[in-house]
């Protein structure tokens, strides 16, 4: 009997180690499957963070790209007001320079420098307002008096620019200071 017993005992023990195998190959796979796995997720995860970092760099290119560019407006905007009373100047120099033979040249002189001051800003982008006989918009005129319309039609216009207004691009950065009429 020893024998028979000695023969179901290695027979329990081959099965035994059989199902070790069986248990050790299935968990083969599946750690193996659970690295694969946790690649592909490590992958991803740091392909997430590639496209949110190159997605930040690029909103960042555009917001510094776009500072820039309302730096230089805002220096130029700084500029063309410092030059507005300047054109004022001009303008009343025009006004009051008498038209005789004796001045003729020097009203010249002052026309040519004005113009050509005045086309060098114009290429900057400023712009003088046209403001006599438009109709009264707070957006654009300051209206510094009302006085009775000399005529029907003049009623809630611009009858008087006492001080040109002007547009840097599209901006208003002089308001326009008008008499209106009642």
């Amino acid at each position: 009997m020893t024998n028979e017993v000695k023969d179901e005992a290695n027979a329990q023990q081959n099965e035994n180690s059989a199902e070790k195998e069986v248990v050790t190959e299935a968990a083969a796979p599946a750690a193996e499957l659970s690295e694969v796995e946790k690649a592909l997720a490590e992958a991803a995860d740091w392909k997430d963070k590639y496209v949110r970092l190159y997605a930040e760099f690029d909103n960042y290119k555009r917001r510094t790209s776009k500072e820039r560019i309302d730096l230089l407006k805002t220096a130029t905007e700084d500029l063309m007001i410092s030059l507005i009373p300047v054109i004022d100047d001009f303008d009343r120099a025009l006004k009051n320079i008498p038209v005789t033979e004796e001045t003729k040249a020097l009203r010249e002189g002052v026309e040519l420098i004005h113009n050509k001051f005045n086309k060098t800003l114009q290429q900057k982008g400023l712009t003088a307002m046209n403001a006599q006989g438009e109709v009264f918009n707070s957006e654009l005129h300051e209206a510094i008096t009302q006085i009775p319309a000399p005529t029907e039609d003049l009623k809630g216009k611009v009858v008087d620019e006492v001080e040109k207004g002007y547009y840097l691009g599209d901006k208003v950065i002089r308001y326009a200071k008008v008499v209106i009429g009642a």
